[in-house]
């Protein structure tokens, strides 16, 4: 096992850390925990990192956008699977709690709710360049590692990349959906996932929900 590094920092967001299997046009998740972007040291390194900590670690906390945090954690060990670069956060500790304004949204700051309230929602495809300009400090933007098993006869047959994805408001004025995702399957198959998906996902959402 790695060893665990100290880090503390301000929190520059709070997002859901969620892991997605797909085979062909099937699809799950994996609610793993939570996302804290940090802006300050790791191991005495002042830089921008990501550190991955579990549903229980936010349950006291409640972490949010401009907390100053601390804590230790480890290197991940396959970054394909992983959308931050440490997890296994351990000595969590909140120093100073941010200050409880937060500018108009979008996009959306502060605590952000319980992954059972993600999983209810269903989630929309987020253009990549749009999240990683606009939505990536947003409660309801996710950057997912995903799992891609090509041929369901040999699931050995896997292939990794990440998709953006937004659970907040469909009114958002901010949101682009990007171009459709397409999944590989055997024997050269490729299923598009087009918009019907995302519609159906959250159908049961009004427009400011």
């Amino acid at each position: 096992m790695a060893e665990k590094l100290t880090w503390q920092g301000t929190l520059v967001s709070v997002q859901p850390r969620i892991r997605l299997t797909r085979s062909f046009d099937e699809r799950s998740h994996s609610y793993l925990g939570y996302s804290l972007g940090v802006q300050g040291t790791v191991s005495g390194e002042d830089r921008d990192f990501l550190v991955g900590i579990g549903k229980g670690a936010h349950a006291k906390p409640q972490f949010r956008a401009g907390d100053i945090v601390s804590g230790k954690a480890q290197p991940v060990g396959d970054e394909k699977t992983e959308s931050v670069e440490y997890y296994r956060a351990s000595g969590l500790k909140l120093i100073e709690r941010a200050a409880d304004v937060f500018p108009l949204p979008p996009p959306w700051l502060g605590v952000p709710p319980d992954l059972t309230v993600y999983r209810a929602r269903g989630h929309r495809r987020l253009d990549v360049r749009t999240y990683q300009a606009k939505c990536a400090t947003c409660i309801w933007g996710c950057r997912m590692p995903v799992e891609m098993i090509v041929d369901q006869w040999n699931p050995s047959q896997r292939r990794y990349r990440f998709e953006t994805f937004c659970y907040g408001p469909k009114s958002c004025t901010l949101y682009r959906a990007g171009p459709t995702r397409k999944v590989p399957g055997r024997r050269g198959m490729v299923w598009e996932e087009e918009d019907w998906v995302d519609e159906d996902a959250t159908a049961h959402r009004g427009e400011d929900e």
